[in-house]
């Protein structure tokens, strides 16, 4: 009983310390969408002219 009760006494207080931890909602990650957005709208821009010269090539 007495390892009972000294074990107690010891996990307590590191449980205590950790609940408010816990409780705090936490904020959304970060996400970085301005490198690859403008990648995307550039690859895309340098896409549409290709395929505008080969149309205009065809014809």
């Amino acid at each position: 009983m007495k390892n009972l009760f000294y074990k107690s006494i010891l996990v307590l207080p590191v449980l205590l310390c950790a609940l408010p931890a816990l409780a705090q909602p936490s904020a959304p990650p970060a996400t970085p969408i301005d490198g690859g957005l403008s990648i995307l709208l550039a690859a895309g821009g340098v896409y549409g002219i290709k395929k505008l010269r080969d149309h205009r090539k065809s014809n």
